[in-house]
């Protein structure tokens, strides 16, 4: 599939699929006219990509990790590299979570009617 069909179908842009080449995480088969050809798994990998980049890996870490996924292997430092990923992330949901549940007691303080609230909207 060319670069549009594949932007249509991953739902990324067509930038950000260049982008991935350039940074060596998705690949094009050329034509002889230069148009980028992708295969059918192309649209998995960018979902695969776009998952690791919402996790917040960056995309040296995310280039050292899909050939352990191509080759369906990993290695002692491919394991170690995503467990402190894993814990990053880990983390990052328990600043969340605290940042939600303090929210939460905003909004239920704020319901009630002697709360005093003076935040209006415009």
């Amino acid at each position: 599939m060319r670069i549009g069909e594949l932007s249509d179908k991953a739902g990324v842009s067509v930038r950000a699929l260049r982008y991935y080449e350039e940074q060596g995480l998705l690949t094009a088969d050329r034509s002889a006219s230069g148009q980028r050809h992708y295969g059918e798994q192309a649209a998995d990998r960018v979902q695969l990509i776009q998952n690791l980049y919402a996790a917040g890996l960056s995309s040296r870490t995310i280039a050292e990790v899909l050939p352990c996924v191509d080759a369906k292997v990993n290695t002692p430092e491919s394991r170690a590299l995503l467990s402190a990923e894993r814990d990053r992330i880990d983390a990052q949901i328990t600043q969340l979570t605290a940042a939600r549940d303090r929210l939460d007691a905003v909004i239920a303080f704020a319901a009630t009617p002697a709360s005093g609230c003076a935040y209006q909207t415009a």
